[in-house]
């Protein structure tokens, strides 16, 4: 029989020709979809780069707007926003604890009687007599586990419940003491006690809002007779301005690329940003005056960085200004151009604020605070190796003194009575570099107690201090050396640290005190 008239054949060749048609109909399925997961990919792609771009140009807009939404939405911080209100928080059980499990019950316990012929002629019962004895006991064994649980589970949840309510009690105590100390602030501000009107300041800065990248290091210092407060802040640096204005997807490289923010336009907006953050500051701080005790504003702007030609970190000031209460509330600052509002206020402005150029503050935080006293040239009548504990206590502070201005800082001691634990100044008048700096001096023979050093702590907070230094002719122990380390602003300075310095600062030869125990190791 002839090929082509063969059933089978014919068969074999249909069943060919459909399997090479479904896959070709595959493979052209298979193309299709990856046109199209291409195509959606590269829509996403492209519309992440348009995301990316509305993120820039947002973090744009609200740079251009700090000062203005500031004062257009911004809410000033008063004392009356300070206070705190206590709102009791609901109890929640511990888990498992709410109900009392239910109570065992005898037919949950009790064996089956015999049925049948057996149960009716009393065959098994005396099996099943041992069998209810035996259940009695289980019974009465769960009904003395339940008693014992359910107390249990009840002295639990009544000590939770008693630690709820201490709870409460105890923020509801802590919400009224700061209440109330609140209000003591308060009247202290309204009559101008330096501490209050200080520690409000920095209430006020801490709670103003800025983009992400803002620092919010700052300190404060009030003078009472005059009513004039100086601020110094720490300003953003160039990096907060977005380097890109807009990103693009390319398809052929599958990159998102950045469009560069032009140079210009870069150093225009981080110009305007300087310039609103201070304005902003000042408005902030009159604004949430409501009392009028504070009758002009100092700002000094930082920036902290690093130096680029040398290395090493620089504060420098970029801007700096002075505003009484009565001329700053003539300005319209919704309307202003922030650099030229500055220009019509008693400032100085940085020429070249992206290349760090400093300016000369108009006002520095100067030692007024303290009572000073006339210094004492102690190191006149020394020995060619003075035994530094023999020594007047007063010798000594005024001999650390000596050695502080030897360092290249201008010092001064304090009056002995009252001061508050500080026995000198120093202060760095360099422009560019800041920092009011208190000094202890302890002249003893024994290791100096932790609570010196924590009270040391508490002066430099209260008087704003760059930096606290503790300086003995003995030595510090492990507890104070970590407390140092993690406040950051003390320095502890022992009888070896000393020697050194006294050798390198002023050629002396000096004897501190006892030699400090050993330490046994961790």
């Amino acid at each position: 029989m002839a090929g082509g008239n063969d059933p089978y054949a014919r068969d074999l060749a249909r069943q060919a020709k459909e399997r090479d048609k479904a896959r070709k109909a595959a493979e052209a399925e298979a193309k299709r979809k990856a046109r199209e997961g291409k195509a959606a990919y590269e829509t996403a792609r492209a519309q992440e780069a348009v995301n990316r771009t509305s993120v820039a140009e947002d973090d744009a807009e609200q740079l251009t707007k700090l000062l203005r939404s500031s004062v257009l939405n911004g809410k000033p911080l008063t004392f009356d926003r300070l206070r705190q209100e206590f709102t009791p928080s609901p109890f929640a059980p511990p888990k498992g604890r709410t109900k009392a499990a239910p109570q065992p019950q005898w037919w949950q316990h009790e064996p089956e009687p015999p049925r049948g012929l057996l149960g009716a002629f009393g065959f098994g019962r005396r099996g099943y007599n041992a069998e209810v004895e035996a259940a009695r006991e289980r019974f009465d064994r769960a009904l003395r586990d339940h008693t014992r649980d359910e107390k249990t589970r009840t002295e639990k949840l009544a000590r939770a419940r008693e630690q709820h309510e201490e709870a409460n009690r105890e923020e509801a105590a802590r919400i009224e003491a700061w209440n109330n100390g609140l209000e003591e602030r308060r009247s202290a501000y309204r009559d101008r006690d330096v501490e209050a009107v200080e520690w409000f300041v920095n209430q006020v800065l801490a709670a103003s809002v800025y983009p992400h990248g803002f620092p919010k290091a700052n300190q404060a210092s009030y003078q009472a007779d005059t009513g004039d407060l100086l601020v110094e802040i720490d300003l953003p640096l160039e990096d907060v301005v977005p380097a890109a204005r807009a990103y693009r997807y390319v398809k052929a490289r599958d990159e998102i690329t950045p469009v560069p923010r032009p140079e210009k336009e870069r150093k225009e907006l981080y110009a305007s940003v300087l310039a609103q953050t201070a304005l902003r500051t000042v408005y902030e701080l009159f604004a949430s005056d409501t009392e009028g005790v504070v009758q002009s504003v100092a700002l000094n702007g930082h920036v902290a960085t690093i130096d680029r030609a040398t290395g090493r970190n620089v504060h420098p000031c970029l801007i700096t200004l002075q505003a009484d209460r009565a001329e700053f509330s003539q300005l319209v600052l919704t309307q202003v151009d922030p650099r030229a509002c500055l220009k019509r206020l008693r400032s100085l402005i940085s020429p070249n604020p992206y290349e760090l150029e400093p300016v000369r503050p108009l006002v520095t935080f100067d030692l007024s605070k303290f009572r000073l006293m006339d210094g004492l040239d102690v190191v006149a009548g020394l020995d060619s190796r003075p035994v530094l504990m023999d020594l007047k206590p007063t010798e000594f502070e005024h001999l650390i003194r000596q050695l502080f201005e030897a360092i290249g800082l201008d010092s001064v001691n304090t009056q002995p009575s009252k001061d508050e634990g500080v026995d000198a100044v120093a202060m760095n008048t360099d422009p560019v570099m800041k920092g009011l700096c208190v000094i202890q001096a302890k002249r003893t023979k024994n290791v100096v107690p932790f609570e010196t050093v924590s009270a040391l702590a508490g002066v430099v907070e209260h008087k704003r201090a760059a930096k606290g230094i503790l300086v003995t002719t003995s030595w510090f122990g492990r507890a104070s050396e970590a407390f140092a380390n993690e406040h950051g602003r003390l320095e502890l300075l022992d009888g070896a640290n000393l020697v050194h310095l006294f050798k390198e600062h002023m050629d002396l030869d000096v004897i501190p005190g006892p030699v400090p125990p050993k330490r046994k190791p961790r």
